[in-house]
């Protein structure tokens, strides 16, 4: 019976290893994000919100003589269109009282990934509120990946937030929260951001598929015992964790930068290689070295998301503490999920031509395509 529960979730691993083939080619770039500051002082709430000028134009279109570039003269002749329908996706409540929105003035702006509008605007609410509901369906209908950013300010202290089609609808209070509450806030932004990174995830995978065998006299040998296993899972997900904490936490504290195209197209080249070691084995034993350097270059895309927030000196570190957390609890959870999985159907054929074969294949095609869009700046699908 749990031979036949572990092929039945085996065939679901599987499927969703194909079914990724085809959805996930369209978040080869970096993830889209926005970036929304609310500002409250005094009862007043002023806005900005960065918005990418390339989701801009898959949503409304911006580049009028369609030649692949936006000139400030297009983007200017669509200043009252991207605030009508960045605003129309935005509603904010004080105390359950809706809030009106008033666009004012547009700029630009460039951040890692790119070129953005500054979309600025005010919140009128009827009375100065202690608690702020904001809804936010930015992009909902055209891309569910997408992200915002959010960052409240208050004279006591600023705080972030992360909104997705799962957290679309969020309550914050004005009063100054605890230390503990913004920990667990960013250590669940970081749970999440493991999850929806599936070039991170399927880097992994690639790791730990061939760690419940060996390749030894040139054929697939299944390891004898789940201690041998879990010491070789152990060592790996060490490797990667200590490495990407460490660009993590460089990149965050801003002592080094690297151009964002340079990190998702080696982040991309790293599931390649990692996949491609699987079919034709050139590092064996010393895998846990391979993880480490490219979770060098990991830990920089993880970085990506905090880069962008703007956080304060007083938020930096708890920040940069809670959200690594998070990203180790979310990558253990896959692991945890995997390895006994795995290690029952080390035996099979299956494991070995359909997840280990088919599944190390599928993932170094998919990553191919990644790197070719992210490093010349393609568009395949």
């Amino acid at each position: 019976m749990m031979r036949r529960a572990c092929r039945a979730i085996a065939w679901l691993s599987l499927a969703w290893l194909v079914g990724a083939g085809f959805a996930l080619p369209a978040r080869a770039h970096k993830p889209s994000d926005s970036y929304l500051t609310l500002r409250v002082e005094s009862g007043k709430i002023d806005g900005q919100w960065d918005i990418a000028l390339r989701d801009l134009d898959h949503a409304i279109g911006l580049d009028a003589d369609a030649n692949g570039e936006i000139t400030w003269g297009e983007l200017r002749a669509s200043h009252r269109e991207i605030a009508a329908y960045a605003l129309a996706r935005l509603q904010v409540a004080g105390d359950d009282q809706p809030c009106a929105l008033s666009a004012g003035e547009q700029l630009v702006d460039q951040h890692s990934d790119g070129a953005y509008t500054v979309l600025r605007f005010t919140v009128a609410c009827a009375r100065p509120p202690t608690v702020l509901r904001i809804g936010y369906r930015l992009f909902a209908d055209t891309d569910p990946q997408h992200r915002g950013l959010l960052r409240l300010e208050t004279v006591e202290a600023s705080r972030s937030a992360i909104f997705s089609p799962e957290a679309s609808q969020q309550s914050f209070a004005l009063a100054t929260p605890g230390r503990w509450a913004q920990f667990v806030a960013y250590a669940r932004d970081g749970v999440w951001h493991i999850w929806i990174g599936y070039d991170h995830i399927l880097f992994l995978l690639s790791l730990l598929l061939p760690a419940v065998g060996a390749w030894r006299a040139r054929r697939w040998q299944a390891v004898a015992s789940f201690r041998e296993a879990f010491v070789d899972v152990l060592k790996i997900v060490s490797a990667f964790t200590l490495a990407h904490s460490i660009t993590l936490s460089l990149a965050t504290l801003g002592w080094v930068a690297l151009p964002s195209r340079w990190v998702e197209s080696a982040i991309a080249a790293s599931v390649v290689l990692a996949a491609l070691n699987n079919l034709l084995p050139l590092v064996q034993g010393r895998r846990w070295a391979v993880a480490f350097g490219f979770g060098l270059v990991h830990g920089f895309g993880f970085a990506s998301v905090l880069a962008d927030l703007g956080l304060t000196q007083s938020t930096l570190v708890l920040a940069l503490v809670g959200f690594n957390l998070g990203v180790e609890a979310g990558q253990l959870a896959i692991v945890a999920a995997f390895l006994p999985l795995a290690f029952a159907l080390r035996h099979g054929r299956f494991y070995r031509w359909g997840l280990f074969g088919a599944g190390s294949a599928l993932i170094a095609l998919l990553a191919s395509a990644w790197l070719a869009e992210r490093a010349l700046d393609l568009r395949l699908f």
